[in-house]
């Protein structure tokens, strides 16, 4: 399998939100170090900040994507530094523990704008340009985007949706020289979960309920999320599109 510096990403310029921590970290990162140059966006500036200093390609945009008008200045951030765009990978993501008997309107209503919406005005504002670059767009989605979660449907919906979106634009784009694809992660390293206000002994129990079911015996690491993003992203892939590639080290067959 080849290294992430033997792709094919010099000189191609890529937008990776939620590049703070976990699986865009680790993707902003691996982009740099194939020759990319990286517009890491996310909330917390100091957590973005970090992530530049790891690479001299990544520079940074603290924003909330979820704004009005947030997506065209990300992307006309990214071309007015570098002139193009080949690549968005739209990682940024939120879940919540919302059961059904508890479910409230403005936690689904989060849940979507970040998860489904964001992207989207993302994708729609970079397209002029990935289409002058035959670039593509990855979404990042979850094995819980194609099998149930009991207590999460409404974050699985979300990654569902995300999911279809997928096939959809890359059929839509196809015929443009766009490509369209998604990494669906199983559990992973992250902060994710801390991030939606569970608690630490809430965090170790389920971690290590899911480590239980999962074949290869381990959470993942964002770094193998990174490497496959950046596989199905490869340029050379031009044959690639409308795939969903799960990276759960298993699960999903459990």
């Amino acid at each position: 399998m080849p290294s992430s510096t033997s792709l094919h990403f010099a000189d191609r310029v890529a937008i990776v939100t939620g590049a703070g921590s976990g699986i865009g970290r680790a993707t902003a990162i691996a982009l740099a170090e194939s020759g990319a140059r990286v517009l890491g966006v996310g909330r917390r500036k100091e957590a973005l900040e970090e992530t530049a200093r790891a690479h001299s390609n990544i520079a940074v945009l603290p924003l909330n994507i979820c704004e009005e008008g947030a997506a065209d200045t990300v992307v006309a951030t990214a071309v007015e530094w570098w002139g193009r765009l080949d690549l968005l990978v739209n990682n940024a993501g939120i879940t919540a523990v919302m059961p059904l008997a508890e479910t409230d309107r403005a936690v689904i209503t989060s849940l979507f704008d970040l998860n489904v919406t964001a992207p989207s005005m993302l994708a729609h504002a970079a397209l002029p340009h990935l289409r002058e670059s035959s670039g593509s767009i990855v979404n990042v989605s979850s094995t819980y985007g194609h099998r149930p979660l009991a207590g999460a449907a409404h974050y699985a919906a979300t990654k569902s949706a995300l999911e279809q979106l997928t096939r959809s634009w890359a059929l839509e784009l196809a015929s443009e020289g766009v490509r369209v694809n998604a990494i669906a992660p199983g559990p992973t390293e992250t902060d994710v979960l801390a991030a939606a206000g569970l608690p630490q002994d809430a965090i170790d129990e389920l971690r290590a309920n899911e480590r239980d079911r999962i074949p290869t015996g381990r959470l993942g690491d964002p770094k193998d999320v990174a490497d496959w993003i950046l596989r199905i992203a490869d340029p050379l892939g031009a044959h690639v599109t409308g795939q969903v590639l799960t990276i759960d080290g298993g699960l999903e067959l459990a």
